[in-house]
């Protein structure tokens, strides 16, 4: 992925309505959310949502089907997958458990046994987002 592609996929990510309506789709796997239903389970208006929708689509992170009278969206796994993947590419320094797993297997290999270093006291920002995290994964 070259970077003004994962700059304006992060832009569209930048705003509260679209990363509400891009878990969501995550979350409803590759079958999608009608338009309809994603306006209503995130509380949008119909036109507002269609415009936060085109810009994810445009950044390459969702995909839109009609069936019939309804436009349905769906996440572009592959996608994400490249912005990802372009966070990560060049992490950890040969080091995989500085990533915690995120990075793939082949470009974080260690010549020797790794072994995690004692974590640092987590700022309060860092203790947030941990918490946001942790009640997330809790109710899937």
């Amino acid at each position: 992925m070259e970077t003004k592609h994962a700059l304006e996929a992060f832009q569209a990510l930048s705003q509260d309505t679209r990363l509400g309506a891009l878990r969501l789709l995550v979350q409803a796997g590759p079958n999608g959310l009608a338009a309809g239903v994603i306006a209503e389970r995130l509380a949008v208006q119909p036109s507002t949502l269609s415009t936060h929708l085109g810009l994810l689509e445009r950044a390459g992170l969702v995909a839109s089907r009609r069936e019939s009278r309804s436009i349905i969206y769906a996440a572009q796994y592959e996608g994400l997958r490249q912005l990802i993947a372009f966070m990560m590419e060049d992490c950890c320094q040969g080091r995989p458990e500085i990533c915690g797993g995120l990075a793939p297997t082949e470009a974080a290999a260690c010549a020797m046994p790794c072994t995690p270093k004692p974590r640092a006291a987590k700022s309060p920002a860092m203790r947030d987002l941990a918490a946001a995290q942790s009640t997330s994964s809790k109710r899937k």
